[in-house]
């Protein structure tokens, strides 16, 4: 059965894409600890970080890092925050967090948006990747 990130891949889930290669995809996190809370995946299903091939996995730091550099641009925040956490979603993903304190980052806290903010928020972020 298909992870929900390879659903939107698919196109078959929406999302709010921010970045996109023909390898990964970074949409914001609909449930974000922060404004800005950006996933970063590789489109081919991998359960675990370190099962990605050598290449896959570097290439996957540096599309997080571009994306993390265009999420500093358009969120105000003190640092980018990145975590590679998660049971939940059998598919790799790396969690990009603007971060004002150090709560942002725990998955604890977590804040609402409005669709047309996340819109708003998706297109600044992509103007800048």
């Amino acid at each position: 059965m298909a992870s929900i990130f390879t659903k939107i891949i698919n196109g078959e889930l929406p999302a709010y894409k921010v970045a996109e290669t023909e390898q990964f995809l970074a949409f914001l996190d609909i449930n974000p600890n922060a404004k800005g809370h950006t996933l970063c995946i590789p489109k081919k299903e991998v359960n675990k970080i370190f099962d990605l091939d050598k290449d896959a996995y570097h290439e996957l730091l540096e599309f997080s890092r571009k994306v993390a550099l265009a999420l500093e641009k358009a969120v105000d925040c003190k640092r980018i925050g990145m975590s590679v956490i998660g049971l939940e979603v059998p598919h790799v993903h790396i969690h990009l967090i603007p971060l004002q304190e150090m709560r942002d980052a725990t998955f604890q806290h977590k804040i609402k948006l409005s669709e047309e903010e996340f819109k708003k928020l998706a297109e600044k972020i992509q103007a800048n990747f």
